[in-house]
């Protein structure tokens, strides 16, 4: 049985890159369908990210992000934006390389922008440039963002993952019946993952890790 699986994310999100290394590592070679889906911590109009000039967000990246990246070999860095920018654009251009079938591609390569080169992931020439890198057609993908052709489906992402998938912090996976709402290691995610493969889904089950809320905080809720 194929495992369906939707992990909400936002590329400024530290735990949503720093998670993708044992999760990508613990569905290696296993049945499963993989479907990204975006989610804003701060869409546009509201107070942005801002760890540089936040002292307890700053701490958090020296308390549990840093030692984490460096302990499981994740490459990453906080970029050294202020402040960091929002992300709705850089999720319709996800839309539109996910109906080109690049949709994994496209968010591998945002997030390696943002936390190994430090870009700005908010500005659409910078995010043209990512897509052509992948693959996808530079001019074709500069005019759907400038018309904003997806702003209205990713309106309705957000408000999906607001309203009706009731994610409230990120990374939020959902494996088949059951919902890791956080980072956890890749002997976590493979136990799910071996439930999920040898029973039919159910109803979810919580299981809390690493995470950043809607308020920019990240922690660990243990």
């Amino acid at each position: 049985m194929t495992v369906k699986i939707q992990v909400y994310s936002d590329f400024v999100c530290p735990f949503c890159y720093l998670g993708k290394k044992p999760f990508e590592e613990a569905i290696q070679g296993k049945d499963v369908e993989v479907e990204w889906m975006p989610f804003e911590l701060r869409p546009s109009g509201s107070q942005p990210i801002d760890p540089w000039n936040e002292p307890s967000k700053l701490q958090g990246w020296n308390s549990y992000i840093s030692p984490m990246a460096e302990k499981w070999g994740v490459d990453m860095k906080l970029p050294r934006l202020s402040p960091h920018p929002y992300t709705g654009l850089a999720f319709e251009g996800y839309h539109y390389a996910k109906e080109q079938g690049k949709g994994n591609a496209y968010m591998n390569r945002v997030f390696t922008a943002f936390y190994q080169e430090e870009l700005n992931i908010g500005e659409l020439e910078v995010l043209t440039e990512l897509a052509s890198s992948i693959g996808l057609d530079a001019e074709n993908f500069r005019a759907a963002l400038t018309s904003g052709k997806y702003k209205s489906v990713q309106d309705e992402a957000r408000r999906h993952a607001y309203e009706e998938a009731a994610v409230t912090a990120v990374p939020t996976f959902i494996i088949g019946g059951q919902r890791i709402q956080g980072v956890t290691n890749r002997e976590s995610f493979e136990k799910v993952l071996n439930e999920e493969l040898a029973k039919d889904q159910g109803g979810l089950t919580i299981i809390p890790g690493l995470q950043c809320d809607v308020d920019g905080s990240c922690y660990d809720p243990s």
